[in-house]
C-alpha cells in the first residue's frame, strides 16, 4: 500500500491545542504519526523538523507555535519513536528506511518544498535529502550535527539508546536523566521539564518508560562496527542550498574543528555555536532563537 492511498487521519481539534495529530502508513504497513501546525494555505514554505536518535515530535513543540504564526510545521515521529509504531523489524531502523518514510509524508501532507530543521539524526537525514529528494530544500538548519561525528560521543550515546530502566515517577525519572546527562540540568527548569516529559511515558505497569524502541541500539552498534561512514558527500550535496548550523559549545559529538571543516567546504554557511549547552541546543536558546530567526526571514 502506498501513501498516496492512505487518507491522513486526525483527531477532531482539541480546544486550546495548536497542533493536529495526524497519522499515515508507511510502504511497508508501519503506522506513523505527525503533528502539524500552523495554516497549511500558509504562502511561506513549510518547517519539516526532524528529530535527533531517540527523539519524538514534542521536541519541537515550543518552535513549532512561534513558526507557525508565519508558516506551516510538520514534525513527524521516526517509526520506533513518540507516537509512531514499533518496528518488528529492528532492522528497518536504518536511514534509508527513513527517508522512505519522509517521502511517503512529503506525498501524504503535500509538502513540496520545505525548511528542513534537523537536530541530530535529523540533521543527517536533512544532508540525505540533499541526494534523494534534492528539489524538496528550500533551505536546511543542521542543530549540532553534520558529515562528521566524535567518536566518544556517539559511544554514549548507544549506551543510553538501548537501555530502558523504568522510573516509579517524574522526580525520579528527571533525577535518572541528571545522572546520565548533567550538561542538561544547566538549563532551565522549565526546558528541563519539558525534555523529561518528552522523554518517557506512562506503561500499563504504571511506571515511566522511555519513549522510544530500545531496539534502536541494536542496529546503531551494527552501523559502528566498522568505519562511520563517509557523510561529506551529503553535506556537499547541499552546496546551492542555505545553510545554518548550530553547535552547542560543549558537545561532544560535533567538534569545534568539524564546524569549522563545515564552514570551509561551504562559504556560504552561517555557523553558530551556542553556549553553556552540549548536545544537542533546544532550539530555544536566545542565540539559536535569533540565528533561526534571520535564517528563516526570507525562506
Amino acid at each position: 500500500m502506498t501513501a498516496a492511498a492512505v487518507a491522513p487521519g486526525a483527531a477532531a481539534p482539541v480546544p486550546g491545542r495548536d497542533w493536529r495529530d495526524r497519522f499515515y502508513r508507511s510502504r511497508d504497513g508501519i503506522l506513523l504519526h505527525y503533528r502539524e501546525y500552523g495554516d497549511p494555505a500558509s504562502p511561506r514554505a513549510p518547517a519539516l523538523c526532524l528529530g535527533g536518535l531517540t527523539r519524538n515530535c514534542q521536541d519541537f513543540d515550543l518552535l513549532a507555535r512561534r513558526l507557525a504564526q508565519q508558516r506551516r510545521v510538520v514534525c513527524p515521529d521516526l517509526r520506533g519513536r513518540g507516537e509512531s509504531d514499533r518496528d518488528p523489524d529492528w532492522r528497518n531502523y536504518r536511514p534509508e528506511v527513513y527517508l522512505d518514510d519522509l517521502r511517503q509524508l512529503a506525498a501524504v501532507a503535500r509538502v513540496e518544498r520545505a525548511v528542513v530543521i534537523g537536530t541530530s539524526l535529523g540533521g543527517v537525514l536533512a544532508m540525505a535529502m540533499g541526494v534523494a529528494m534534492p528539489t524538496m530544500l528550500k533551505g536546511v538548519v543542521l542543530n549540532d550535527t553534520g558529515p562528521e561525528f566524535d567518536v566518544a560521543g556517539i559511544a554514549r550515546i548507544i549506551d543510553y539508546v538501548g537501555e530502558d530502566l523504568p522510573q516509579p515517577d517524574w522526580d525520579s525519572a528527571a533525577r535518572h536523566m541528571a545522572d546520565r546527562f548533567p550538561h542538561l540540568s544547566k538549563r532551565g527548569d522549565d526546558i528541563w521539564r519539558r525534555l523529561v516529559h518528552n522523554s518517557y511515558r506512562q506503561g500499563p505497569d504504571g511506571r515511566l518508560h522511555v519513549n522510544w524502541d530500545i531496539n534502536l541500539a541494536r542496529g546503531l552498534k551494527r552501523l559502528v562496527r566498522g568505519p562511520l561512514p563517509d557523510l561529506w558527500p551529503y553535506y556537499r550535496s547541499l552546496k546551492h542550498v542555505p545553510v545554518l548550523a548550530l553547535r552547542g559549545a560543549w558537545s561532544d559529538v560535533v567538534t569545534a574543528a568539524a564546524l569549522d571543516r563545515m564552514a570551509a567546504e561551504k562559504p556560504d554557511l552561517i555557523a553558530v555555536t551556542v553556549r553553556d549547552v552540549g548536545h544537542a541546543p533546544t532550539l530555544e536558546e536566545p542565540e539559536a532563537e535569533a540565528a533561526l530567526n534571520d535564517f528563516l526571514a526570507d525562506l
